[in-house]
């Protein structure tokens, strides 16, 4: 289909893509790349053309949604060096274990993790509807490097691994997600630096596209994120990897 859309139209569609992506990505801290990836897929961009096009994106997208949280008090400073580095060290090994190591073996593993982990999300969020008031002493730094890597990996994954075993840890919803979105600013400038010299050059202006659409979202998300009590955000949350998991396991078998 992308060879008979025109420039404009892959364009508006883009913009498009990139607003719906987003609100949902920087609401709920996830989902960003899997969305805009599985659209651009169904334009009948190849994988490496929409893989490369949204991480690119991201650059711009996550850094205007990181700073609308930043600004909101969404952002836990500690948290977030943790996540940003280590993530970023993910992100460029799993850029070059992807060569190696088949998609296939990788995302039905985690596609199976990130199930169990959405289920007990939605039982927290039915539960006593309250985050736990002890945290556990689950390592942020491996956390991020293994979300950094399997984002690479299967062209996204950062927001469901890490939003969901943040929040199963007991952190308050609306800074994770505030704090996770800010920190894959900093993975997504070394995954997009990194699928650019591996992969083909992308198509300017559908990144153009997904920039525009994902920057008038992530003021109007940040909000959204805000005012969604936590309870809701845990449903949201739980709801959306168990959805994201199935559909994985489903294409992988």
């Amino acid at each position: 289909m992308s060879c008979t859309m025109s420039a404009e139209l892959l364009f508006t569609s883009s913009i498009v893509i990139g607003f719906v992506a987003q609100m949902v990505g920087s609401s709920l801290g996830m989902a960003y790349s899997t969305l805009s990836t599985a659209v651009l897929l169904s334009f009948g961009i190849s994988p490496a053309m929409a893989s490369a096009s949204v991480h690119t994106s991201e650059i711009v997208n996550r850094f205007s949604s990181g700073y609308s949280h930043f600004r909101r008090g969404n952002i836990d400073t500690c948290l977030f060096k943790k996540l940003a580095g280590y993530g970023m060290a993910g992100a460029f090994c799993g850029a070059f274990v992807v060569f190696w190591t088949p998609v296939k073996v990788i995302k039905p593993i985690v596609a199976l993790f990130l199930l169990f982990m959405g289920l007990r999300i939605l039982l927290m969020g039915r539960g006593d509807n309250r985050v736990p008031s002890k945290k556990s002493t689950l390592p942020v730094g491996p956390l991020g490097f293994f979300g950094g890597m399997i984002d690479v990996i299967g062209g996204g994954g950062w927001g469901p691994v890490v939003t969901s075993t943040l929040v199963l840890r007991g952190d308050n919803p609306q800074i994770v997600i505030g704090t996770i979105n800010f920190a894959k600013f900093f993975v997504a400038i070394v995954e997009s630096v990194t699928l650019l010299t591996l992969l083909k050059s992308p198509q300017w202006y559908i990144i153009g596209g997904l920039i525009v659409g994902g920057t008038v979202a992530a003021p109007l998300s940040a909000s959204l994120c805000r005012k969604l009590p936590p309870h809701l955000l845990m449903l949201l949350v739980g709801a959306l990897v168990c959805g994201l998991s199935l559909r994985t396991l489903l294409k992988a078998f």
